[in-house]
């Protein structure tokens, strides 16, 4: 499974934002070597790397320095991505958009930083939308409130108010797939 650049080059830039330069230093000692030769610096947005050693490990390590291990420093990280994203390189997918647009757009977002993975919008009406992810091999619990924080923050950039996602289903329990709920007003 692969992750593109796009999503993993923001991770030290959210670090630093938040824990300053040291942090950033303090994580990178505390990666892989083979995690310690692409970041920072060589990261390249265009570029697909593979997802267990450049973001969910890296991730992981992020929430055990910075977060005691609470997956909280994910949630937040993927807020940071999404603002990363999509109010920079792909900011024309939320251009006069609804947040039940970018929804519609969400299997095409998806596909943009994960491959293989697909998503689904099973449901969606004004206010809400129920997203469902059934191909992506590398499920990590990490990952997945990760894209949580992604999804609420991309509800607010394209609208919505007070976002609320929830996880009813998950690859990471054993379920078919995962199932998130977005509401919002």
């Amino acid at each position: 499974m692969e992750v593109k650049g796009t999503a993993i080059i923001n991770i030290p830039l959210f670090i630093k934002d938040r824990f300053g330069e040291g942090g950033v230093n303090q994580w990178i000692d505390a990666l892989t070597p083979e995690a310690r030769k692409v970041y920072p610096a060589s990261v390249l947005v265009s570029s697909w790397y593979p997802l267990k050693e450049l973001l969910i490990e890296p991730l992981r390590k992020m929430c055990g320095l910075f977060y005691a291990g609470d997956l909280k420093g994910a949630r937040e990280s993927g807020r940071f991505s999404a603002d990363y994203s999509l109010k920079g390189i792909y900011k024309i997918l939320v251009k006069l958009g609804s947040p039940e647009s970018m929804l519609d757009r969400a299997g095409t977002i998806m596909g943009l930083y994960y491959n293989p993975s697909e998503i689904k919008v099973v449901e969606r009406r004004k206010g809400q939308g129920i997203m469902q992810i059934s191909n992506f091999p590398d499920m990590d619990r990490a990952l997945e409130i990760r894209i949580v924080g992604w999804m609420e923050r991309a509800l607010e950039i394209s609208g919505g108010k007070q976002p609320d996602i929830k996880v009813t289903q998950s690859l990471t329990a054993g379920d078919p797939l995962s199932e998130f709920i977005a509401t919002w007003k």
